[in-house]
């Protein structure tokens, strides 16, 4: 393993959890304006050692973490949070609650502008990263929840962004949420989402029957090496993260059924389609 010289830690595989404690640590220091430099130097550490903790490369001691963030002035709820994440053990799946909005949570974002890929599905409505701000504030009835979803969106956009694949079941279709107006500018964008490089929109047509793969939402990202995949689900209150190599076989083999059981995506740009236009003519 590598090693850094004035850190003789060896650097080791990181973990979702890990990583997700290295970017609360780089966030409580980037708030208070403080170099990495600086902040090593106080603390008498190494700049290789503050580096491996803030990238998850590196563990230490909670003691070590909670001297680290009281430097920093860190407030008492965000010490509380950094705190547990860091006693808690790294099992390979952690949960963490929704004190806010699940599209806030830093374990999502953080894992999502890293992604090479992002296979994702609901299995009732539009996949959160294809919703338009109409849609998805029909879902919520949250703007600032709205407005965090629509920022997560723009890494789709991205020139590095992850090639994305975003399984839509028909029922999603044909569901109306707020309107027939919504849901003809929802089908639009997904219409217009098939031409966008690296992004592709899939349907799975009620015809492919009931599968087990179908019952429950997923996402599954992956890295470059040697990042291990991560799976997350969204549920009302939590959204659970796994990194665990036999939970991942699981999601992965999900993936390769949804996979065949949806359209290509040209026949599914003209499903999306023929939908808009239904929607369009009830709307008008």
């Amino acid at each position: 393993m590598q090693t850094d010289e004035k850190d003789p830690t060896p650097v080791r595989l990181s973990s979702a959890r890990s990583r997700e404690l290295g970017e609360e640590l780089r966030r409580i220091r980037h708030h208070v304006n403080m170099s990495a430099s600086a902040t090593a130097t106080a603390l008498g550490w190494s700049l290789g050692k503050l580096s491996k903790l803030e990238t998850g490369s590196r563990s230490t001691s909670p003691w070590e973490i909670g001297s680290l963030i009281g430097r920093l002035g860190a407030d008492k709820p965000t010490r509380d949070r950094v705190l547990a994440i860091a006693t808690e053990p790294d099992t390979g799946s952690f949960l963490r609650t929704h004190d806010g909005f699940p599209d806030g949570l830093v374990a999502l974002c953080l894992h999502e502008r890293a992604a090479r890929t992002i296979t994702a599905y609901e299995p009732l409505t539009v996949p959160s990263l294809a919703q338009t701000e109409d849609y998805a504030h029909a879902l919520t009835g949250d703007r600032a929840l709205v407005q965090a979803r629509i920022t997560r969106q723009g890494l789709l956009r991205r020139p590095d962004g992850p090639d994305t694949v975003l399984f839509v079941h028909e029922s999603a279709l044909r569901a109306v949420v707020a309107g027939p107006a919504t849901m003809r500018d929802q089908m639009l964008h997904l219409t217009l989402m098939c031409g966008w490089p690296r992004v592709r929109a899939r349907l799975i047509p009620a015809a492919a029957g009931f599968h087990a793969a179908l019952g429950r939402p997923a996402t599954l990202l992956t890295f470059d090496a040697p990042t291990r995949p991560l799976a997350h689900v969204e549920i009302d209150t939590v959204t659970v993260f796994q990194d665990d190599p036999d939970a991942v076989t699981r999601y992965e083999a999900k993936m390769r059924r949804l996979d065949a059981l949806a359209l290509s995506p040209g026949r599914s740009r003209d499903v999306f389609a023929r939908w808009a236009d239904v929607y369009d003519r009830e709307a008008r």
